[in-house]
Order: structure tokens, then sequence, then C-alpha cells
């Protein structure tokens, strides 16, 4: 009997083909792809664009067109993180430059654990056009591509070199961008030739497919191992990650910790994880965390991670924890549940909390004493009253000199009060991820969306598109923070929100640029040097980057690109401003003038960032910053305790107090 079968080319196979394809989590069936990022070229106009004009609006699968590959990536990432990495978006480019401007999208995506599905051009497969446009030579390796560049930032990777091909990769490639301890980048590169090839295609291949995001449970004996640990600690510490949310593991969390009187930290991306509110939630963890939660840290004899890459700001670079501090690392992916030599419980976050839960079997642990409790309640306590004064400090409207202006600080507070506890709040870098951290207070798990993981500048508005599309709640508001300095780099994706007709408001912290590296600069010792937005002294070509700063007008500049835009200085006009982008739809930018000197002072918190400065310099404040940093290094762990083989139960009856 004949299979049946369709003719398409690649490229028109490869649009059926994601177009059947589903995610399945807990019984919650979704698309997997429910669209195309795309901007073409003469890679893919003829291949890829051809197959979306002709198929994709039949099958569901729209184009958006960014105005950036980069900021495509960045979207689907975004929708990604959104949707609990249940579905994502393919994004698609031609050859050479449109290809490679991906690259750092692919590397966000995977060092944050985001799926996402990039299809690159590449140069041709029958190799007679050679050197193609924008093709790279190699003077010895005749098969090497510019796409090379993407397998040390990817997951999965695979050229299609022979139609045939695409019946192996593309399951191998859905296959990795639904396991959720492979989440990353997938990529198909997709010669130019090819994508326009004809191919007889078994009709198989276009029947709908639902891939089911698996929940690991964890191996018994480490289950027992880690049970062990939380029931002979003293002064247990939870770090909860971004892996708790994705596992929509909230709720258990909640009731593990109280149930056990063991406080929980939050790293960035696990802000959130708990309620602000509730009574064992102690706030942000590391190098821009709050008093209470780097207190705990420094007294914990056990540290639970759960989900979190352990990454330096959670960890203060090794400095928050007490040198004989054990680690039990409770996470889906092998690589992050051993990382500080910790006893591993490799499983989904929800199903570890579960299985850790019977192993206890709900007996009191030695850490589950009234003592503690208040000891947590007076750290929260101090914790929340220092946060209140500084989002309370809005600042004052500029001097006359230009000098002052708004405290960063105030605004974040303002933005929270007028938008709402569980608007979705995005920003990647500056100094507005630490002050987010401290200061947020959110209300629900996907509130505060912070890429850190790459801390990439120019994610922010290709985010906030991403997150909208991704929302199911139309009346929800997103709300893209953005620094000037990351604004200039991809703020043209404005343009394609208001094309696509999306309601988002952007708030643009105008303070003369480079701010958070600027204080970093002096803190290492350094005055300003690159870091601000100022004109050069002196002419060129040898004056320096120290002249008057450049005053630019960013709410023009985002109305030329079809936005609804405002300006504000003072507290009065900046709450007026905010108030009327909450209340009208469409894309709305408020510029919203700070005060670069305003920083955020929460006092000691007890963070701390390796950064080293200088250890030969001619500049005074260089020496004092090398010797003060020598003094804090002392104190990081170099190596970690390995957790131990857990003891026989002293106390099996469970009667310890």
């Amino acid at each position: 009997m004949t299979e049946p079968s369709r003719t398409l080319t690649v490229a028109q196979a490869l649009v059926h083909a994601l177009a059947a394809q589903y995610s399945e989590v807990d019984g919650v069936r979704r698309r997997l792809i429910p669209g195309v990022f795309g901007i073409f070229g003469h890679g893919n106009v003829a291949g890829l664009g051809q197959a979306l004009d002709e198929h994709g609006h039949d099958l569901d699968l729209p184009l958006i067109r960014p105005q950036n590959e980069q900021a495509g990536v960045h979207a689907a990432a975004a929708y990604a993180k959104h949707a609990g990495r249940a579905a994502t978006w393919a994004c698609a480019a031609s050859v050479g430059p449109g290809s490679t401007n991906m690259v750092t999208g692919a590397a966000l995506a995977t060092v944050n654990r985001l799926p996402v599905l990039l299809l690159p051009s590449d140069f041709f497969a029958n190799r007679i056009p050679d050197p193609l446009l924008q093709q790279l030579e190699h003077p010895t390796e005749h098969d090497a591509t510019i796409n090379d560049a993407f397998r040390p930032v990817s997951r999965f990777y695979s050229r299609i070199d022979r139609p045939e091909q695409l019946l192996s990769a593309l399951p191998q490639a859905l296959r990795v961008l639904t396991d959720p301890a492979a989440a990353g980048a997938v990529v198909l590169s997709l010669p130019e030739d090819v994508q326009a090839e004809a191919y007889v295609w078994p009709e198989a291949f276009f029947a709908p497919r639902t891939w089911r995001i698996r929940r690991p449970h964890p191996d018994p004996a480490e289950t027992e191992r880690v049970a062990a640990l939380i029931a002979g600690a003293r002064a247990p510490l939870i770090v909860a990650g971004g892996g708790v949310t994705y596992a929509d593991a909230n709720e258990t969390l909640a009731a593990f910790a109280e149930r056990y009187a063991i406080p929980v930290a939050e790293t960035q991306a696990g802000r959130g994880a708990l309620r602000w509110d509730h009574p064992l939630a102690v706030g942000p963890i590391g190098a821009n965390g709050g008093s209470a939660a780097n207190a705990l840290a420094r007294e914990a004899d056990l540290v639970l991670a759960i989900g979190t890459r352990l990454g330096d700001f959670a960890t203060s670079s090794r400095r928050a924890f007490a040198p004989d501090a054990v680690f039990a690392g409770l996470n889906v992916v092998p690589l992050d549940a051993h990382k500080l030599n910790a006893a591993p419980l490799v499983a989904d976050a929800r199903a570890g909390l579960e299985a850790l839960d019977a192993a206890l079997g709900g007996r009191r642990v030695r850490s589950a004493h009234d003592t503690r409790r208040a000891q947590v309640r007076d750290l929260v306590a101090d914790w929340n009253a220092r946060v209140d004064r500084a989002r309370a400090h809005l600042g004052s409207a500029p001097e006359a000199d230009g000098r002052g202006g708004l405290a960063q600080a105030g605004v974040l507070g303002l933005v929270e009060e007028v938008f709402g506890t569980d608007a979705v709040v995005i920003n990647a870098a500056g100094s507005m991820p630490g002050d987010l951290l401290a200061l947020r207070r959110p209300t629900d798990p996907r509130a505060h969306h912070v890429e850190y993981g790459y801390s990439c500048m120019g994610y922010e508005v290709p985010a906030g598109i991403g997150v909208r599309l991704a929302e199911a709640d139309p009346d929800r508001p997103v709300v893209v923070l953005i620094g000037d300095g990351s604004w200039l780099m991809m703020h043209t994706e404005i343009v394609t929100a208001v094309v696509e007709d999306l309601d988002l408001t952007v708030v643009l912290i105008d303070n003369d640029g480079y701010q958070s590296i600027h204080g970093l600069q002096r803190s290492v010792g350094s005055p300003q040097f690159g870091t601000e937005l100022r004109r050069r002294a002196g002419g060129r070509p040898h004056g320096r980057l120290d002249g008057p700063s450049l005053r630019l007008d960013y709410a023009a500049g985002a109305a030329a690109l079809g936005a609804e835009a405002t300006y504000a200085d003072d507290p009065t006009a900046a709450r007026a401003a905010l108030e009327a982008a909450r209340s009208a739809r469409g894309v709305r930018v408020v510029v919203l003038r700070t005060d670069p000197e305003a920083r955020l002072d929460l006092g000691d918190t007890g963070g701390w960032w390796d950064v080293p400065p200088a250890e030969v310099s001619g500049q005074a404040a260089v020496r004092e910053a090398r010797a003060a940093y020598d003094a804090a290094r002392a104190q990081q762990i170099r190596y970690p305790t390995p957790a131990p083989d857990p003891a026989p139960d002293p106390d099996p009856e469970g009667d310890l107090a």
C-alpha cells in the first residue's frame, strides 16, 4: 500500500509541521509554536517567506516582523518565560548578519533556560554560488558557516543540507525544546537553496503531535538523604529560584515552608515564589539582596536551593553563606542540583517538594521553634521598614541648573502603586534590576519579569511584546521599565508594538547614561569614564568624554515611532503621567527624569559582588578600593563543604524539640 504523502518545499513542510505541534502540562494542551518572528532577506524570502505567505494564514501561524532579529529572539524568550516554558515562537532570519544578530538572543535564552526555536538561513548546500553574498569564507574548512556561531550558545543545532534530514532533525529539536532540563535555544540552520527545494513528505509528518512536558520525580535515595539533612538542621534556609514558578510549585513551597518553619529567600528569577507578605518570605538574597535574607543566610547550617542556577548575585559571589554551611540542590537540571557540592535532588520542584514532605512525614524538625519564627518576623519587619522608607521618597523637580530630579526608588514604588502588584513589570539591565529586586512586592509569581541571567541591555521593549502576546488577560497591565542606555540600543521595537496594536506601557528612566556601571566604576575607585552620556570635551581626537551631559528628547523620539509619549520630572507630573497611561490603550511611553545621584539606600544589607579593582594603580582611590576588596574576598567560600552522608535518624518517633 502506498504511504500517503504530500509534495512541498522544505520551508513549506516546516511551516505545516510547526503548526501541528502542541505541548501539554498537567493536562492543559496548547499550541507549542503559535507564530514566527521573522525578517526576510535574500536568504529566506523565497523559501520560508514564501511558505509563510502561502500557508501561514490558513495554518494560524502568523508572522510578526520585528525591527531587529535579536529583538525577535528576546520577544520569543519573554513569551516562553511568561508562558511557563510551555510555548514559544519561532524566529527566522536571512543569511549572514540577519542570522548572527540572533546569536545574542540565543545566548540569553540558553543562559536563562528558556526555549526558543531559531531558523537562521545559511549559504547554499550545493555550494555552486561560492561565495554567496554575505558568506564568511574559511581558508581551510570549506564547510564552515557563520551559523556555527550558534553552537556554543544553543542546546541543539542541526544544519539541514538535504530535505529528508528535516524528518529526523525537527522531532529532535522539538524534544529538546520541550525538555525542562534542556531548555534553551534550539537551532535549525536552513541553507537558502534547500528551503526552496521540493520533496515528497510522508503525510504522518504533518499529523498533530503533543509533547508532554515531563515532571521528573526524584530518586528515593536522594530524597531520603536530603530529608535527613533537613530533619537534622538547626537553621535551614530555602533559596527559591525561577524553577519554583516554572514547576507551578508556589503553593507547594508555601505549605512546605509553613509545615517545617523554614524561611524562604528568593533569587532574581525566583522573586514572587512566595507572596511578599507570607510570614516565612524573607525577601531577596545575595549581592542585591535584603538584610533579612542575608542575615539568615550567614547563619544557615543547611541551604536548600530550589530551582536556581545559584549565580554570583544570588550567592554574593560565594560570600553570602557560612564557610561550614551544607547545601542541598533541588533542580530539574543535574548541573544546577550539584552546585556548591550540594546533596542533589534531581527533580521537578513540585514533585521534589512533595517527595521531601512525604519522607519527612510532617514530623517536627529541629528548626521548627517559636524562637526561630520570632527571629524571622523581626528581621523581616526591619527589612520592610527600610523598603517602605525608600519607596516613599519620590525626589523633587530638577533645579535650574538641571541637577536633581525624581528618585528612582520612589518611581518604582509609584509604578507599583498605580499599576498594581499583579502587573507584569519587565526589566533586564542597569540599576533597576537590583532596585526592583529589593523594592517590588509582587502578589503573582509572574509579575516580576526581570531577565538577569544574561542581563541583556535592549531586552526590555521586545520582552514587553512577548509578554503581551503571552498574557491571557487583556486587562492585566504590562509595564516595561527601561533606562536611557538600554532604550538607545533597541527602542525601535516600539514600532513593532504599534504595528501589532498592543497595549503596552514603557516607563523610560532618563538619568544621563549607564548610571549602574557609573556607580560600580566609582566603587572600584575610578572617576567617571565612558559611562555617562556626555559630549567629548576639548574636541576630537584626544578630548575626554567628560563634557556637558547630552540631553535628548526621548518623548519626541518615542512619538516619532508611533507611541503616545509624555515627559515628567516632578512627583505630581509623574503620578499624573503614569495614571493617564494606566487608563489608556495602545503603546504609551512615559519618560521620567531622575536624579542619577539619588541612589537606593537601604543601609547595610550584607550583600557583596566580586568585581576586582586594579591590583596596581597610580590612583589612590583605586588602591583603597583594592585593599577593601582583598579583605572582603577573604570571606568567600573557596570550596563549599560537601554535603555529608546522613547519619541514622536519632529521633525516629519525631519527638525532638
